[in-house]
């Protein structure tokens, strides 16, 4: 009796295609339409590990850890100067779902040297400003990418440090003190006069307790 076999049902050839192209492990340079560029470490097609991730329209550059897709862990954003094309570091420090959160610090090109030198700051940002190699920085607490809690900034261009409290990037509370000022490129005009107070360190608490208390009123 013949017998007859049934013939082995092929994989269509896109399965195929799909199966290599699928990106997981340590991979060279894989590049976006948009001339974006990635080198490192993928999982699932998704960004997984330690890479660097090149931005063709900004020129930014990412370097450090991605979870899912997502700048995840400890890394440094740097950008080109726009003056002489050379790449500043500007942020180093912890991200949290693509943005920077808990802790790092952040270097400036151009930071206006603003503020006030009263104990408590109302409404007082700082904007960026086209001025580069100024060397301003901010050390201290993020969340959801903007200054948040306590931190310090640098005006290093105008020899001065301001310590105090953030919230979303307005300082409310803190000092503002003479720092460098004698090397600073740009200093002010008038040293900041000492404080005349008995217990400055004192009035300062009352005042971010204040604040504090009043924010949760609020919420």
């Amino acid at each position: 009796m013949p017998v007859s076999k049934c013939p082995k049902k092929s994989e269509p050839l896109w399965k195929g295609w799909d199966r290599k192209a699928q990106k997981n492990g340590l991979r060279h340079q894989v590049f976006a339409v948009n001339g974006d560029h990635y080198v490192g470490e993928w999982k699932d097609n998704m960004k997984h590990g330690k890479g660097t991730q090149v931005w063709k329209k900004k020129g930014a550059i990412y370097e450090g850890d991605w979870k899912f897709g997502k700048r995840d862990g400890y890394g440094t954003l740097s950008l080109p100067d726009p003056e002489t094309g050379k790449y500043k570091r500007v942020y180093s420090g912890w991200w949290k779902d693509d943005k920077k959160s808990v802790s790092g610090s952040q270097h400036a090109l151009g930071m206006g040297g603003v503020g006030s030198q009263a104990l408590c700051v109302s409404h007082t940002s700082l904007p960026v400003l086209p001025k580069p190699e100024n060397g301003n920085r901010y050390e201290g607490y993020w969340e959801r990418g903007l200054k948040n809690g306590s931190g310090r900034f640098f005006h290093l261009d105008h020899g001065q440090l301001f310590e105090g409290f953030w919230v979303d990037n307005v300082a409310k509370c803190g000092t503002m003190v003479d720092f460098g000022r004698d090397e600073a490129p740009e200093p002010t005009h008038f040293p900041i006069p000492k404080v005349k107070i008995l217990d400055p360190d004192g009035v300062l608490q009352e005042a971010l307790a204040m604040f504090k208390k009043t924010e949760e009123e609020g919420d």
